[in-house]
């Protein structure tokens, strides 16, 4: 191995492309740059260059490989956005293992089936007398802590302080292929039980990064204010892309829509990316009008419909803003559809369900319930970004990748200058008297009344007609509910079949922590 470079080259001779690699090459690069910047709720910062993120990650591979940790096996990290969860992530990468990231608010039943799904060697988290946490290290060979604060009582934990006191010149030694395995990304889980997709670090290197290049969706220059959290593809995928490009991520501990204005105006912020119901709650916010977004460059939405509303708003004070909307799945390494516009009049057919066109690395196809191509119909998508498959669960995989193809689940319309339209996932269809209703599109119709702030609909069993369209509403702060109003509105905006026939409100939609409504809650809420 040449020590300078720090990169094992394989055995054919050929120097592998890994995720781990552009850390170390950015690090030699632009040195002093700063890599990743984490902003606290009083205040705080902690920022840390290429030249020590990589020198950290270096330490705590140094210090895995010490306890035997390598090829094969899976580190596993229950964190919120923290620096030293990047650390983590680049030292696992480093000594050849397998990242995997969790929410740190898992219960110890959803810890034990995440646990059961991956059998991870190690699990590193914030709070080991959390129950979830210890039902994740329950089997785990090796159990660390970011910090001791919660492992005085506890035997058997060492922090990540304690194995990274190893002074490595640059890195462990280790082969990485690059169909190695890099992450183990778990799915949302809003509708079923998570899947564990796993991503080969040549997914990013040779799709998803170039990708998000060539549509300018990121650029070196970029300070990246990232709000969605690392334990979800949408947040460890965006960090990757930015190291990649040399560019600069923010983290912050929470989602606020205070602490997210205050930071795009201190930081110059550039870049940030959340759903549409975040940006619904950020011109909300009291601060709102006193912001300053002259800074931004991009706003990107994913997750949903375009809130015009917010869009309107928010445009307003920076007419030269550029937004993004972007779909994409975990089982394509985050890859999917983007595009972008600067006024609502720029969005095809002016409909706010557009995700954009096939970016780069993507091929498409849209058919129907036959197989056979059509305008409408089920999204399937062929990349060198797909999935390796599910982590040991061959036979689902199979299932959802034929052919080559990805077979999404995302029920879409597509044109023939190859724009693509959101219409709802298959299992969110409502088939009522025959008739197939799109929740989407009852939601968007919602959204528009004035008295509502925010809706999810579902479909409710029904022994007439098989389901029936219910609609769980979040209405405008200091507004009162009169459902006759709201009936009367979608009677002139709906098809009698697709208007909802049972109403509930709420003080809130419940989410997960991308601001996804979770519909099987909503559904189970309609049972009991």
């Amino acid at each position: 191995m040449n020590p300078a470079r720090g990169i094992t080259p394989m055995p054919d001779g050929l120097v592998p492309s890994t995720i781990s690699d552009t850390l170390h090459r950015n690090a030699l690069r632009h040195p002093d740059r700063a890599a990743v910047i984490q902003r606290g709720i009083s205040g705080s910062r902690h920022e840390l260059s290429y030249r020590q993120l990589n020198a950290r990650a270096n330490h705590f591979a140094s210090g895995l490989q010490e306890l035997g940790v390598g090829r094969g096996n899976i580190v596993m990290v229950s964190s919120g956005n923290r620096v030293q969860c990047l650390v983590a992530y680049y030292g696992t990468l480093r000594c050849g293992a397998t990242f995997a990231a969790v929410a740190p608010s898992l219960t110890s039943r959803e810890a034990e089936v995440l646990a059961s799904v991956t059998n991870p060697q190690v699990v590193l988290a914030e709070d080991w007398s959390d129950e979830g946490v210890k039902a994740l290290g329950s089997t785990a060979d090796i159990r660390l802590a970011f910090t001791n604060d919660t492992t005085a009582s506890i035997g058997g934990i060492q922090t990540m302080e304690e194995i990274s006191s190893i002074e490595p010149a640059s890195g462990p030694q280790v082969a990485i292929n690059e169909t190695d395995p890099a992450l183990i990304v778990f799915t949302s889980g809003t509708e079923e039980l998570p899947k564990a997709v796993v991503i080969p670090h040549r997914n990013f290197m040779i799709a998803t990064t170039p990708s998000w290049i060539i549509d300018r969706y990121v650029l070196a220059s970029d300070i990246f204010l990232l709000l969605a959290p690392i334990y979800t593809m949408a947040g460890i995928g965006t960090v990757t892309n930015l190291i990649n490009v040399g560019a600069t991520a923010i983290l912050l501990p929470k989602l606020q829509t205070e602490l997210v204005l205050e930071v795009i105006e201190s930081e110059g912020v550039t870049n940030t990316s959340q759903t549409p119901t975040f940006f619904r709650r950020l011109v909300r916010a009291p601060t709102f009008k006193q912001a300053d977004f002259s800074s931004l460059r991009q706003c990107h939405i994913y997750g949903g419909s375009i809130p015009s509303e917010a869009v309107q708003q928010i445009s307003a004070k920076n007419p030269a803003l550029e937004w993004a909307v972007y779909w994409g799945q975990s089982e394509l390494t985050q890859l999917g559809i983007s595009g972008t516009f600067r006024s609502l009049e720029q969005i095809p057919d002016q409909d706010v369900r557009w995700i954009g066109t096939p970016m780069q690395a993507v091929e498409i196809r849209v058919v129907d319930e036959d197989g056979r191509d059509s305008e409408i119909g089920e999204l399937l998508c062929r990349s060198p970004a797909i999935m390796a498959g599910y982590h040991r669960q061959p036979d689902l995989t199979a299932e959802v990748v034929v052919n080559g193809w990805l077979h999404t689940g995302d029920i879409v319309r597509v044109d023939e200058d190859l724009n693509v339209f959101f219409l709802d996932r298959r299992k969110d269809i409502i088939k009522t008297g025959g008739m197939n209703v799109s929740s989407a599109e009852v939601e968007d119709v919602l959204r528009h009344h004035p008295m509502v702030n925010d809706a999810a609909v579902v479909g409710c069993p029904d022994p007439e007609w098989s389901e029936i369209v219910c609609a769980f509403v979040e209405m405008v702060d200091g507004t009162t509910w009169e459902e006759e109003s709201i009936r009367n509105y979608c009677s002139d905006q709906l098809a009698p079949y697709k208007r909802p026939k049972i109403y509930e409100t709420v003080d809130s939609l419940p989410t997960d922590d991308q601001g996804k409504v979770r519909k099987r809650e909503l559904r189970a809420r309609l049972l009991d």
